[in-house]
């Protein structure tokens, strides 16, 4: 029945498209001008795309992206409106409704049938290039929201860093004055901080200073009227420096990067704001990367709704236009819904996959670079979240795993890398029973508290995380060992846990910034364990029984002479949270 009801709608369109064509065959005036529309459009959509390619290669396309795609957007398609509405106003006026076609239609005693027709076709034209120019105007305008929005939390970071890695000069303190505290912290006395405020260079290390808990003092004053505008200024003086040392050759790749290309060579103002913030708003090299880098990194995420947005409204358009074209859409849904729910049982499981990648992706679940363990034990980094498959890279490269997407949605996941940035590196040692463990107890935490000033990656930055950045205590930058330690944590923490059958076992950890690091900084506490027992002559038992014959004594007696040597270690770092530390001992 359905299918009749549209059969009949069809067969009544095809009528009124007969008449139609015999309305253009009559009048030779009437087919230039629609020759001349339908040539206007073709060399509209060409040149659409040939100025496309020129606005991709022209400078302001990367210093204002946002603009270069309004114009590209909106100036051809607005030619094609004004082209095919003059078209309509004169074919209307001055052939339908008076001119040889409209007289010979009349003749025929079906003019306005055909002509309402004519019309009604070029209205729809214009009404279908209308809502393409809105549809892809309006993700241009939310686009441009979204990225002053992240605008304005890159200005909050460089706030909170007070001033970016890469800025040429000293923008932070040219924007902000630090007002010290009415009352020094609990950390110093009244009288240190009055001797500190009296020099700059103390004024400095105030103003860096964090207390026990990690918490700033003081607070800035404005020195400018409008801080965020001559932040954003100065932004944009630094991309502009890169957008020249790219295109001179002044670069890492030591050549002239060139506009316009595909894959990309150089990153427009946005990119390159946005791989600052992924990597801790460092500066970007230019040539650093491979052409296409940023490009294929977000080449699997899924579509946002400004760019889903102007395939709806023009859907909307076209359900519009052809409800207007009188079908109905109601018989015509019925006719399709068939063929729909089989679509969609056979693309079930395809479905199920993309809608749990546009979970992980939205919930942020886990990301390309989180380290993760899988229910079944797998261990690895997140290599590659795709729609259909994700793929889990093996710590040491020994392999891929391979898993369908809409498993990991209600598996269960330990995520190494999401917020919490403190992973713990531990390390058990046993010691021989004729060692004191008050002693090996000092020791550890001063193997402890080594690890957590030495122990750094290859740009000196410490990988253990604390509640005071060393460097500030030398009036430097804080590396940011200090930074997104949410809970509070006393470091090192060494614990006594077992009388074992040939040892006094012990086990010491730190917090580290991430998963990868707890295995250099165990490495370098092990080191640091072995020359400090050396030293002291903390005994490790052998695996093996011994079997004493009256040399215990020989032993303990060897043993005891470092005694005032250890326990000068025990007076100096103590046991840490554990009670009955000190000796007595002179330093």
């Amino acid at each position: 029945m359905a299918e009749d009801e549209i059969i009949g709608v069809v067969s009544s369109q095809v009528g009124q498209f007969d008449a139609l064509s015999q309305l253009l065959a009559s009048s030779t005036s009437l087919q230039v001008a629609f020759a001349v529309l339908v040539a206007g459009i073709v060399a509209i959509v060409l040149a659409y795309y040939r100025f496309s390619g020129w606005a991709r290669s022209q400078r302001f396309y990367y210093h204002r992206p946002h603009l270069s795609r309004f114009v590209r957007v909106a100036v051809l398609p607005l030619f094609a409106i004004a082209l095919i509405s003059s078209t309509n106003a004169y074919i209307q006026t001055f052939e339908l409704f008076g001119g040889e076609a409209g007289r010979a239609a009349a003749l025929g005693g079906d003019a306005m049938t055909a002509g309402e027709t004519f019309a009604k076709i070029l209205n729809t034209m214009n009404i279908l290039v209308i809502g393409y120019t809105v549809a892809h105007l309006i993700p241009v305008v939310i686009a441009k929201r979204e990225k002053s929005l992240l605008e304005k939390a890159d200005f909050a970071a460089w706030r909170e860093m007070r001033g970016f890695p890469d800025d040429a000069e000293d923008v932070f303190h040219r924007l902000y004055r630090w007002v010290p505290p009415a009352h020094a912290p609990d950390d110093i006395t009244e009288e240190e901080m009055r001797e500190k405020l009296e020099t700059e260079e103390g004024r400095r290390s105030l103003e860096e200073y964090r207390t026990g808990k990690g918490v700033p003092i003081g607070s800035f004053e404005e020195l400018a009227d409008d801080p965020f505008e001559e932040w954003k200024k100065n932004e944009r003086a630094k991309y502009g420096g890169y957008f020249r040392d790219c295109v001179s050759g002044g670069n890492q790749a030591g050549k002239k990067l060139r506009t316009g290309r595909d894959p990309e060579e150089i990153y427009p103002i946005d990119t390159w704001r946005e791989e600052k913030r992924l990597g801790g708003f460092d500066a970007i090299i230019p040539g650093a990367r491979p052409p296409g880098y940023a490009l294929k990194k977000r080449k699997d995420l899924p579509k946002s709704v400004s760019q889903i947005l102007p395939v709806g409204i023009f859907v909307a358009v076209i359900i519009g236009v052809v409800s207007w074209w009188g079908i109905d859409l109601v018989v015509l849904a019925t006719a399709t819904g068939g063929l729909a729910i089989g679509v969609g049982f056979a693309l079930q499981e395809t479905m199920q996959n993309y809608f749990a990648y546009v979970v992980i992706r939205k919930d942020k679940v886990f990301v390309e670079g989180d380290r993760v363990q899988l229910d079944t034990g797998y261990n690895g980094y997140v290599h590659k979240i795709t729609p259909r498959v994700t793929y889990l890279r093996h710590a040491l490269n020994e392999s891929f795993a391979i898993i369908p997407t809409r498993q990991l949605v209600n598996a269960q996941i330990i995520n190494y890398s999401k917020e919490i940035m403190m992973v713990p590196a531990v390390v058990e040692v046993g010691v021989s029973y004729l060692n004191d463990p008050r002693q090996v107890t000092a020791i550890l935490r001063k193997v402890g508290e080594k690890a957590m000033r030495d122990v750094r990656d290859d740009r000196g930055r410490h990988l253990v995380r604390q509640a005071r950045c060393p460097y500030l205590d030398g009036n430097r930058k804080s590396c940011g060992c200090d930074k997104d330690v949410h809970v509070d944590v006393s470091q090192p923490v060494v614990r006594f846990t077992k009388f074992n059958d040939s040892s006094l076992d012990f086990m010491m950890w730190v917090y580290v910034r991430d998963y990868g690091s707890q295995y250099v900084t165990k490495t370098s506490m092990l080191l640091y364990i072995y020359d400090e027992f050396k030293k002291n002559d903390i005994r490790i038992p052998w695996p093996i029984r011994t079997v004493y014959q009256g040399d215990e004594r020989r032993e303990a007696e060897e043993i005891g002479s470092l005694d005032a040597q250890r326990n000068r270690i025990v007076d100096k770092y103590g046991l840490g949270d554990i009670p009955g530390g000190g000796t007595g001992a002179d330093e």
